[in-house]
């Protein structure tokens, strides 16, 4: 424990530094992929259904969960709102492995009787 009580002035500028970094290359990857989107029609529009099916997903997720008011082991309270929010991130996550299984199925059952 007693390292723990060194002098982070050091490391301090370093994480910044990092935080910028990361940044700058997330807003490169962003600008690059909206610039190869914007030159070609037909990958925009394949983009865009994609988000769509993407967030119809997400709707179906949160329709079907519900949210109950649950009490945590720190003694904090969960909302119903935050309740309904975990659930439907479950539900989505699950029906999106579901389909990711069922394609490459598909994929492996289609090339076997090819």
């Amino acid at each position: 424990m007693a390292g723990l009580a060194g002098n982070f002035s050091s490391v301090s500028p370093m994480i910044n530094l990092a935080y910028i970094i990361i940044i700058i290359i997330v807003l490169i990857t962003l600008l690059s992929s909206f610039a190869s989107l914007a030159s070609n029609p037909a990958k925009l529009k394949k983009t865009g259904i994609f988000m769509a099916a993407f967030a119809a997903v997400v709707l179906l997720s949160f329709l079907l969960s519900e949210g109950i008011e649950t009490p945590m082991k720190d003694g904090e309270v969960l909302s119903a709102s935050g309740s309904r929010w975990v659930g439907a991130g479950l539900r989505t996550f699950y029906i999106l492995a579901i389909v990711a299984v069922g394609a490459m199925l598909f994929s492996g059952v289609k090339r076997f009787f090819k």
